[in-house]
């Protein structure tokens, strides 16, 4: 009968589409949550355009920070972004709250670095991040409270990254940035990630949990050294293909020279490596804050680009603007 051969074909064509979505839940195809992607595109969105310095801070003789100093400075060179090192003071935790409302009136975004289990005891030396060491579950919940409070925290990151995986395996890591996310959602993680490890493995593993990548440029492609600026655009753009569009990388250039390369990151270098970074990556933070009394030389380039790129972005987003009130009429 009709009305019999269509209630099988109704019965088939259910079983065909229960086994359907059967199979794609079981591949994990589910529909992407759009709040969680907004959200992540903009913790990403907060570290674009980045350009600031690392460390460095000058002391006072308690060796708490002499922020009024490293504030003159920073506005100085018009820079937008401070990457705050916790590690050498144990009062770091306490003076960055501090910095935090002073950066602020001046529109100076934050970030706040830790180190990893290879630059603490007992495998390096005997400092530590203080006052929660080891404990990145709590580092990131009160690094997270404290960006609620101070919303030009906009970031966090561990130095180190990219050399310490067999301890942030992806598991830890999601665990982490979960717990730092419940507390605030908006806050980026942005770690410190170098050339050789940043291959489609990692990207495979880690790729969904970061909202950018700091890449100190070694020119690693080649042979390390702090001499030769060449390899920059490669190694971005390799970097950038690997990631995709939407982890922003953050150029880390050594103004002070590396360990093993200490002779390297002369004051012509720095400025052309500077400016190769800024024009092919998405932001470039100088390792690390040069002053403006021991390093005239470099402190002086850097604060010139720096204008530059603040006068070049005011120029892009007034056309910006002009050509959005004419869309609108």
């Amino acid at each position: 009968m009709r009305l019999g051969s269509i209630d099988l074909n109704r019965l088939k064509l259910s079983k065909k589409i229960y086994g359907l979505l059967l199979l794609l839940s079981l591949a994990g195809c589910t529909t992407p949550d759009p709040n969680r992607l907004a959200t992540r595109t903009q913790r990403a969105n907060a570290v674009r355009g980045s350009f600031g310095t690392y460390d460095n801070e000058p002391r006072l003789p308690n060796h708490h920070v002499d922020v009024p100093h490293l504030i003159n400075e920073l506005v100085d060179q018009r820079a937008n972004t401070y990457n705050w090192l916790i590690w050498h003071n144990t009062n770091d935790w306490e003076d960055l709250k501090t910095f935090l409302p002073a950066a602020r009136k001046h529109h100076i975004q934050v970030w706040v670095t830790l180190v990893p289990p290879t630059e603490a005891p007992p495998l390096f030396g005997t400092l530590y991040s203080e006052p929660f060491r080891l404990d990145y579950e709590r580092w990131a919940v009160e690094i997270a409270k404290l960006s609620h409070q101070h919303p030009n925290l906009v970031a966090w990151s561990i130095d180190d990254f990219s050399s310490n995986l067999d301890f942030y395996t992806p598991a830890k890591l999601k665990t982490i940035l979960d717990l730092a996310h419940q507390q605030n959602p908006k806050l980026a993680f942005v770690p410190c990630c170098y050339f050789p490890k940043i291959n489609p493995a990692f990207v495979a593993q880690y790729g969904d949990l970061l909202d950018g990548v700091l890449f100190p440029f070694l020119s690693e492609s080649t042979q390390a050294n702090l001499d030769n600026p060449a390899q920059v655009e490669p190694e971005v753009k390799q970097v950038k293909a690997l990631l995709g569009p939407s982890i922003p990388v953050i150029v880390d250039v050594y103004a002070t020279p590396y360990s093993t390369l200490p002779n390297g990151s002369q004051p012509p270098y720095v400025e052309e490596v500077m400016a190769r970074a800024h024009r092919s990556a998405d932001g470039v933070l100088v390792y690390c804050h040069q002053h403006k009394e021991t390093a005239p030389v470099k402190y002086g380039l850097i604060r010139r680009l720096f204008h530059e790129w603040t006068a070049n972005a005011t120029r892009t987003n007034s056309h910006q603007l002009v050509l959005a009130r004419t869309s609108s009429h």
